[in-house]
């Protein structure tokens, strides 16, 4: 199976303000119609990093191409090739729906025909034709978030830069962008996500890369940036009180200080591990009634890799 080529490509990528570092060698590449999500407590150099792979800054050294294009030397090719939305919907409040639309469609430089048809296709594709003749001061916030979004596809870009897109949101609002972002990957576009939401990260990427003091400090799937921590384990719930010490002597286990029944196996939470507690229990003739497997999550991730905590509810954008 070949592999995608990259839609995003960053070599040792620097950046400095004076004698200050932000970026110190960052190394990206993100595969055409995937989620890559950029992690990273304030001041890690996330938003940096999109402001530089986006032309909107130079980059001290390193070379950075979006959909292979120098983000320097081809700038105005990376530009029409990419869509971007920040935390805050920059949508004009004095336009209507319709006309937000409309006027991207002019900045994009197409005709009055294509302009409308796009128009109409995104209204209908966001939900938003019953609200395309109001001003975007009477929309929800989740309403807003669809319009910037839908803005952002008039050019048809190959690649969005989503940075921070849920911020204020409520729950239901934030799942209907997911839905939205999963659309967009289906039909091949190229999402690169920053967000100091880990359960949005954790729902919508294919692959995370954790950024800590200008330096990514891990990178992969999140199953597989959870195994980087301890605290992985199995529980098992046996059918037999006589046989719970034969488990604690043959798998290495825990007794369970709220189950009698229950037991907890170290565990990385990988198929390999699994398949040797299953042997084990298998061996040894052990009843197991229930078997659950539980690994740290992208909150112990984060903390282990950046001596930071994060807030899921108060998280603000970095810088």
């Amino acid at each position: 199976m070949t592999s995608k080529p990259a839609a995003i490509e960053a070599r040792n990528l620097t950046k400095s303000y004076g004698e200050k570092p932000v970026l110190g060698g960052v190394d990206i590449s993100v595969p055409e119609g995937t989620i890559f999500s950029l992690l990273g407590p304030n001041g890690a150099g996330k938003t940096t990093t999109v402001n530089i792979l986006t032309t909107l800054i130079p980059a001290s050294g390193g070379d950075a191409f979006v959909h292979g294009n120098h983000v320097a030397g081809d700038a105005d090719a990376v530009r029409r090739s990419i869509g971007v939305t920040g935390q805050f919907a920059a949508v004009d409040g004095l336009l209507t729906g319709r006309e937000n639309l409309h006027l991207m469609g002019r900045l994009h430089h197409l005709g009055k025909r294509e302009t409308k048809r796009r128009t109409e296709d995104l209204l209908e594709r966001f939900d938003l034709v019953d609200a395309a003749k109001r001003t975007p001061a009477t929309y929800s916030g989740g309403m807003k978030r669809r319009l910037d979004i839908a803005m952002c596809l008039m050019g048809d870009p190959k690649v969005i830069f989503l940075d921070e897109p849920t911020t204020g949101l409520d729950p239901s609002g934030r799942r209907v962008v997911w839905s939205i972002v999963r659309e967009l990957v289906k039909s091949g576009t190229t999402i690169f996500l920053t967000t100091q939401y880990l359960e949005e990260a954790d729902e919508l990427a294919d692959k995370i890369a954790v950024l800590n003091g200008g330096t990514i400090v891990a990178e992969g799937t999140p199953e597989e940036l959870k195994r980087l921590v301890p605290g992985g384990h199995v529980k098992l719930r046996l059918h037999r009180p006589d046989q719970v010490e034969r488990a604690v002597q043959s798998l290495a286990a825990v007794v369970s200080d709220t189950d009698p029944l229950g037991v907890q196996v170290a565990s990385d939470g990988s198929i390999h591990s699994l398949r040797r507690i299953l042997d084990a229990i298998d061996r040894e003739g052990i009843e197991v009634d229930e078997l659950t497997v539980h690994t740290p999550d992208l909150d112990d991730v984060f903390l282990t890799l950046t001596g930071h905590t994060t807030n899921i509810e108060t998280a603000a954008a970095a810088a």
